[in-house]
């Protein structure tokens, strides 16, 4: 039996609606402006763009129950911290190199989430030619609420991807729109990495990104999968 010099971080569970089991998370991959109005919004061109990812880490997870207002930390260091929502797709069953038509056998499930970004610190980073980690991967960056299996709700493939801050909208999306669909982006990085159970992809967001204060209240919705409400404190 291995011998730790002190007791290793337990491991990030998000509970699965339905179940009395949570989901252990092991990475969290992001693919960006997989929606062509927000690449625009960002100054891309989604037309040219293959996809990308970078990550954050297992323990930016912070899980929101459903039917309770969860808690956003304002990050230190940033004056311009902006919200994304995202469909998150949950790996359920690993492997490299895998075939698009085979790829949604892999997905375990769904769940609303938020990337949150310190867009000030991601955007000195692209001007320097440096790391995203500073704008992405900082604590707390990865809120989601729970996990529903895709034997409850199959691969949704169209539904509504909303945000309301303080009760007006501010996003507005369709998972029709996304530029890259689950299939083609678990197929694509899975060429990169080699995917395992437990694995997180948060898909993209729509147009409409902006910041967020202290006291505001963020109301997320992925039509078909569930909803996630979140105060900045």
């Amino acid at each position: 039996m291995t011998e730790f010099v002190f007791a290793p971080p337990a491991p990030v569970g998000v509970p699965v609606r339905g179940s009395d089991a949570s989901f252990p998370v092991r990475r969290v991959y992001c693919v960006g402006r997989n929606y062509a109005a927000h690449a625009r919004e960002m100054g891309s061109d989604p037309d040219r763009e293959p996809p990308f990812f970078f990550c954050k880490p297992s323990d930016a997870v912070s899980y929101v129950a459903d039917g309770t207002e969860g808690s956003f930390p304002y990050p230190p260091g940033t004056s311009n911290c902006h919200y994304e929502v995202e469909l998150v797709v949950a790996i359920g069953k690993g492997g490299r190199d895998i075939p698009v038509e085979q790829a949604a056998g892999h997905v375990f499930g769904y769940a609303v989430g938020l990337d949150m970004t310190r867009r000030d610190l991601q955007n000195e980073s692209k001007k320097t030619g440096r790391p995203w980690e500073t704008g992405k991967a900082f604590d707390h960056s990865a809120p989601i609420g729970p996990i529903v299996p895709v034997a409850a709700i199959g691969h949704p493939q169209k539904g509504e991807v909303t945000l309301s801050v303080n009760g007006v909208e501010k996003q507005r999306g369709d998972l029709s729109d996304l530029i890259w669909s689950v299939p083609e982006m678990v197929s694509y990085l899975s060429k990169l990495f080699e995917l395992q159970p437990g694995d997180l992809i948060f898909s993209g967001t729509p147009e409409g990104v902006g910041p967020v204060v202290k006291g505001d209240v963020m109301q997320c919705r992925v039509g078909g999968v569930g909803d996630l409400t979140i105060k900045v404190v």
